[in-house]
């Protein structure tokens, strides 16, 4: 059941690493972003960090009294790969819900700010935004740490009317688009009817998707960007089984052209329809600072270098460096194609 890496392979074999890949030639992809149309379909929540600094135990419960210094507020999920988008040079159209509440405001005023991001896709509705809010507190001259997680979700169901606004803003853009994300965190921005709307719509163009809960609607996509757990769920096998065999069993079941597994600090494993497997060894350091949002970046990353002319083994062996940064940065973080350049260049050229 186990399956060994072969550094040497063909068709249907397993390969760690292809030979000839220049980093000039990769440098050359990362500068075709820049520019490129990417949509993006999701589901846009607000990152909220509170930030403070411990000082004493309260009297009223066994816990530790933080005092307020500052709060923060980012575009989380969907949010983020726009956002990540945006940092690696795309031009953007988003297409997602966004609450009319101050929350909401919030987002609309921070991407406002780039002139690269189409604000006609956000579509507000009349309820709460949802946030995840994380308060983070230390010392001073100390990194601060995750204390606690509060999520603020909705209960709510889209009208049609706010369905049709989506597809038909979708419908407008899609001739002008050189790439198409799907965002998929659940909260019902996406759902089976969007995705064969998407299917249906932009076929022979890049459609990278990525979904918590319910990946097999993803079905016919260019690729899709799965981490460990969701492959496992998805394939219907057990940890008993290797991940090659996970990987095979998705390629048939989603009809997929590519299939990108996101392992952690094991790396990532790209597996092709035409068979090739590649195992791509974990980017940067083991001891990462934070991991919110890495999917994210990964999503966004492939996808940009897929729709900038780039292979599959090419784009995720970028999106594996663009990892390699963020989990680096605290919070949800992005990466910029210059900081992307930087990472490559620290490898030797015979190892792209």
């Amino acid at each position: 059941m186990k399956a060994k890496d072969k550094k040497q392979g063909s068709r249907g074999q397993s390969r760690q690493w292809r030979d000839s890949n220049p980093t000039k030639n990769v440098m050359a992809l990362i500068n075709k972003f820049r520019g490129r149309k990417i949509c993006v379909v999701g589901d846009i929540i607000a990152d909220v960090y509170i930030f403070g600094k411990p000082y004493r135990l309260s009297r009223e419960a066994p816990v530790v009294v933080v005092k307020y210094e500052e709060e923060r507020i980012y575009p989380g999920s969907a949010g983020n790969t726009i956002h990540n988008l945006l940092a690696l040079g795309a031009h953007v159209f988003p297409l997602g819900f966004i609450g009319s509440d101050d929350a909401g405001n919030k987002l609309i005023r921070y991407f406002s700010r780039y002139k690269t991001v189409d604000m006609d896709g956000f579509i507000r509705h009349d309820g709460e935004t949802i946030t995840k809010t994380r308060i983070l507190a230390g010392d001073t001259h100390t990194s601060k740490q995750q204390v606690i997680r509060i999520d603020r979700d909705i209960d709510k169901h889209f009208s049609k009317h706010e369905r049709n606004l989506l597809k038909k803003r979708l419908k407008e853009i899609s001739p002008h688009m050189d790439g198409f994300i799907i965002s998929d965190y659940g909260h019902g921005a996406v759902d089976s009817e969007i995705s064969a709307y998407v299917r249906n719509l932009v076929k022979n163009k890049v459609v990278v998707g990525d979904s918590r809960y319910n990946l097999k609607e993803l079905k016919g996509f260019t690729m899709i960007t799965p981490n460990e757990s969701e492959a496992y769920n998805l394939s219907s096998l057990n940890e008993r089984y290797d991940i090659e065999e996970v990987g095979r069993r998705i390629l048939k079941l989603m009809d997929v052209a590519a299939l990108l597994i996101t392992r952690g600090n094991k790396g990532m494993s790209l597996f092709l329809k035409s068979g090739e497997v590649y195992h791509i060894p974990i980017s940067g350091k083991d001891d990462v600072t934070d991991v919110t949002g890495a999917g994210d970046t990964v999503c966004a990353t492939v996808a940009l270098s897929l729709a900038s002319g780039g292979d599959f083994y090419t784009a995720s062996l970028i999106a594996n460096y663009a990892a390699g940064v963020v989990v680096m940065k605290r919070g949800t973080a992005t990466v910029t194609a210059d900081e992307l350049k930087k990472a490559i260049k620290t490898v030797k050229s015979d190892k792209l």
